[in-house]
Formats: structure tokens, sequence, C-alpha cells
């Protein structure tokens, strides 16, 4: 039984001055955790209860899905992570520290490196296979603004699990079980979710998807068609292009002066203005522009090149698009000294005339795919205070290639159907990656096949965020008042209020009511407190969350206890004599 009295617990009245979201707010006021440095949190009883209920319907699970749980050290060495090429991707979010010989150690953001050498160490046969491992751990990132509480932190536990497979079938086979027990996990945490098409990052690997709680506060950004079930992380938003056409008798592109045009909006005004420059047959609009950014990319080794990016200039570059497409690299500014060092880039007035390999500036050009051949553009003229109209993409112009980075707008074409997308914001709690041979080839994992032949082994790597989901889960419970656990997570099945004085017989009622529910299985939390008021007690049982609380008071004296249902408000009277097997029905508990 845990008891107010002695618990290590103190609530707060005020929201911590850190505190952005709802989850952070309410699990530090409600006493579950304290921060310790940025990004790191300490677990306080209240709070450790929680996230090992959490964890261990994360085990039960992975358990019942047949995978087999094993323990990897967090701190790790260099070698592995030098082979794959991660000791350098990672860049700044990795964690690196010596010994006192001076080798090279990190501490783990992720494990496929040394779960890929643990199966090379003990498997050499396609009979070991199909194998299904799992670890829950705790890892490491330098995240540079550590945020949000257990949603963004520097550690952070993750329940990592890798599938070995002989061949692609059985990888499909593989992911589609740990699919299944994601599904399984997540509902059984109460946690809504959307799975979503998703970019594999850093991981490496083919198909992916991720596991996304619809929550306003998050900070991922999904789409999901209005029709059909197309949903995607924005990152991983195919556009649906336009259909090419021929450019043969298509207009002939002309530059025309455009003086005091800094915006795209100054520059439509403008061409709708003069009659030289309108459209014969209808407004110019912003999406008939050919905006052309030019950012620097920032290698892990330190090295810097130049991209330019085109697309239409109704939308920005979305850099979290952009980085996810050019990946491990980090996209900075194109800054005043980097236009000084290439004359021909004409700021604000840049075309694909100075633009790609072959141009004068030497720098790749890629363009979102509705820049497709035969379509006709306003674009910069590389002179300043012009632009060509009716620069026609495969007649005028040839970028280097394609690519994703334009922000997705509500509205947009599914890619599927063609139907409108709809725009959403979620907390990642799962991702699933089907990797591929990537670390086991780089790291030598092969097998004898059925024919005696030397295979490398597929992989597939599925993550869950453990701690992450206690904030993901307090965050859909939250309201006005305080948190509401699901039952099976909260840190106690019943939460009971004494009120009245110490002589008065509410106390014995109730603790003699807590023993009773204690000896037939239920978790109990008793506000046992003296010399704290009602009000107190009654806010302080709100805040925390356990999701039935009774109060022991007043209503005794005519033979009844109140019973509150935290989540709906609901308030029931019930009798002395029928409250035990009352409250253990409504814990599920038989009797």
């Amino acid at each position: 039984m845990l008891r107010m009295s002695t618990l290590f617990l103190r609530t707060l009245r005020e929201d911590p001055v850190d505190a952005e979201v709802a989850s952070h707010r309410l699990l530090v006021r409600g006493g579950y955790i304290r921060r310790a440095a940025p990004g790191g949190y300490t677990w306080l009883p209240l709070g450790w209860i929680v996230y090992r209920n959490v964890e261990r319907i994360v085990r039960e699970e992975m358990d019942a899905a047949g995978f087999q749980e094993v323990h990897f050290p967090a701190m790790l060495p260099r070698e592995p992570y030098e082979i794959s090429n991660r000791w350098t991707e990672y860049g700044d979010n990795l964690f690196r520290l010596k010994d006192r010989r001076g080798n090279d150690f990190l501490l783990a953001p992720t494990h496929e490196e040394m779960f890929t050498l643990l199966v090379k160490d003990l498997y050499s046969s396609y009979k070991d296979l199909p194998l299904h491992i799992y670890q829950i751990q705790t890892k490491y990132r330098d995240e540079a603004r550590p945020r949000a509480g257990l949603l963004r932190s520097r550690e952070f536990v993750m329940k990592d699990s890798y599938s070995f497979d002989i061949d692609d079938a059985g990888l499909q086979v593989s992911y589609d079980q740990h699919r299944a027990a994601y599904i399984n996990t997540f509902d059984r945490l109460h946690l809504p979710y959307v799975i979503v098409s998703a970019m594999s990052g850093a991981m490496g690997g083919s198909a992916s998807e991720e596991f996304l709680a619809p929550i306003e506060v998050g900070e991922d950004t999904f789409v999901r068609c209005t029709s059909c079930d197309y949903a995607a992380n924005t990152e991983a938003v195919q556009v649906r292009p336009p259909v090419a056409t021929s450019w043969q008798g298509a207009t002939a592109a002309v530059v025309a002066d455009t003086p005091d045009t800094p915006t795209i909006q100054t520059l439509v005004d403008l061409v709708n203005a003069r009659a030289d420059l309108r459209h014969p047959e209808r407004d110019w609009t912003a999406a008939d522009t050919l905006k052309n950014v030019v950012v620097k990319l920032k290698h892990p080794d330190g090295t810097f090149s130049a991209l330019a990016v085109g697309l239409p200039g109704d939308r920005e570059v979305d850099m979290k698009r952009l980085e996810a497409q050019v990946g491990p690299a980090e996209v900075v500014a194109f800054e005043a000294d980097d236009f000084a060092k290439n004359p021909s880039l004409v700021k604000g007035y840049i075309g694909p005339g100075s633009l790609g390999k072959d141009q004068p500036s030497g720098i790749p050009y890629l363009v979102d795919p509705r820049v497709v051949d035969g379509s006709a553009w306003i674009t910069g003229a590389d002179a300043p205070g012009r632009h060509v109209m009716y620069l026609t993409m495969g007649r005028d112009f040839t970028p280097d290639g394609v690519i994703e980075a334009a922000e997705v707008h509500g509205g947009d074409p599914c890619p599927n159907c063609g139907e409108s997308l709809e725009i959403a914001r979620g907390i990642e709690i799962g991702h699933i990656f089907q990797l591929g041979r990537k670390y086991a080839k780089s790291l030598g994992l092969t097998v004898l096949d059925h024919n005696g032949k030397q295979v490398t082994v597929t992989m597939g790597s599925y993550g869950i965020g453990v701690s992450r989901a206690v904030a993901a889960i307090a965050e859909t419970v939250a309201d006005d008042k305080g948190l509401c656990w699901p039952r099976e997570i909260s840190p106690a099945d019943v939460h009971i209020v004494i009120t009245g004085k110490p002589a008065d017989p509410q106390g014995p009622a109730a603790e003699q009511l807590a023993a009773e529910l204690e000896a037939a299985g239920a978790r109990v939390l008793l506000d046992d407190r003296v010399g704290v008021s009602p009000g107190i007690k009654f806010n302080d049982a709100e805040l925390l969350g356990v999701p039935t609380i009774v109060v022991v008071g007043k209503g005794l004296a005519g033979g009844t206890i109140e019973v509150k249902d935290r989540n709906t408000g609901e308030r029931v009277d019930v009798a002395v004599d029928e409250i035990v097997p009352y409250l253990l029905d409504i814990c599920g508990i038989r009797h």
C-alpha cells in the first residue's frame, strides 16, 4: 500500500517555468519526475511505477510475439560504429568519451551494430534463422535543444528489436509480425495512433513506418487522405506530379525588367499589372513562379557543399523534409560571403541558367516534382531586377534531378487517389524499418544457405520509445485538473481520501477498506495525511490521476462511501457493506 503520509512526494501548485506541454507540467507538478539536467529526468516513486507498468506491457507483448530479450551495455566501443560510418554520420548528436587509455567510446543512441555482431558471433547457418531479439535499454542523443520533458530528452529508454532472416520474403514476415505486436502494444497502452509511411533517416533501409500518437503538441507533422487510407509523415510524402507535356510550340522565353519585386507577391502583382507581361488567358499566381533556394550542406566530416532547390513560388522549403532527403548532412544557411564567392548567383534573381553541375556556379540543382517537362515558369534571369517569362522545363533548362523538399499544404492531392490531404501533428511512439543488408554487409554477417553458399543476412529494426510513451499517454489523458491514467498504467487502482479529524471514524474505516482491497489484489494509494485540508487532498487526487477516487467522509455516518470516476467525473454513493466488491468489480479483480 502506498501511503501519502510517508510517500516520497511533493505536489506543486504552480507549473515549472521550463514546461511547454501538458505532460511535462503535470508529471512534474504531480511528483512523477524531477529535472536532473537539461534533457535528463529523475523518476520519483509514482513515476517509476507508471514507467515500469509501461515497460511491463511492452515486454509482455514482445514475449507474446515470440521475441527473445537480451541486454547490451550503454557504453560501446568506437570500432563497430566506425565500420558502419555512423561514428561520423551521427555528428554532434553522439556522446563521445575516452577511457583512461585513450580508447574511444560512445553512449549508444541505438544498437544495430551490436545486435549484428552478436548474431555474427553465434550463428552461421540458415537453420538458425529467423531470429527475433530485443532489449529495453537507455539511449543517449546529444539533442541541441532538449524540450518538452520526456518527449525530447538526451537520455531516454527504448525498446529496440531486430529480426534476422535469410531472404527478403522472410524479412517481410518478420516485419509484419512486429507490426502486429506494436498494434497490440499501443492498444494495451490506450494510446491512439496512426501508422504512417516514414523516412528511415540515419537508420538506413527501405520500407519504414511510424506509429504516431495524433497530439497537437507533437513535433511530427503528418498527412492523411480524406478519402483513402494513405497516411505519411510529411518528410516521406510523395508529391503527385502533374502530367508532363511537350514543349513543342510553347511560348518563347522572354527576359523582362521587373524592378522593385523583392517578394514573390510583388513579382506576381507586377506581371499581372503590365500589359506586356500579362498572361493571355488568366492571372499569373505565385504557383506559376519558380523559386530557387540555395543552401549549404554541412557533412558529418565537417566539410560543406552547396545545393540549389527549385520549387513553385507558393511554397517554402520545408527544412525537415530537405534534411530527410540529404541526411546525414545538416542544412545551414547560404550566407553573404557564400554569394560573394559565387558571382554568377544574383541574390533575389537566381534562375536555372546559373544552377546545375554544368552551369557557371557548379551547384547541383534539384527541382520539385511539380516542375515537369513542358511546364513554363516565371523565374530569375540571373541579373539584378530582371526575370524571365515562360522559361520551359526540358526546352530552356534541365535540372540535375528531383527532390521532395517543398512544404506540404492541406488540400494537396493524395499520391494514391488524388483526393485532398489533411495535415495533423503527432508524437512518434514507435518506428519500424526494413533495414535490409546494410549493417549485415558492412559487419560481415553471413550464413550458409540451403545450398551451402554464404549469403548476407537481411535485417529489420523496430523501436518503441518506452519513456516517451509515458509522456505521450499523459498528453492524451490530461485535462484541466490533472492526469487520468488508464488503469493498467496507473500507479494505483484506487486512491482513498480520508476526510475529517484524526479522532473521527473515517480514519479506521478507510484503513480497513484499504487493507481489504489490498488483500484482494487491488493496488491502493491511501491519503492518510493529518493536518492537510480536504480541498488539498481532493486537488491532489485529481492531479495524480488514479482512475478511481474513493472519499471516506461525512457520508460514512449515513452508511455510504463516495466513489468518483476520475475520467468521467461521475460520482456515486455506495453502501459500506457493498463497497469492497463494488470497487473490485471496477478494478476488474475476481473475488
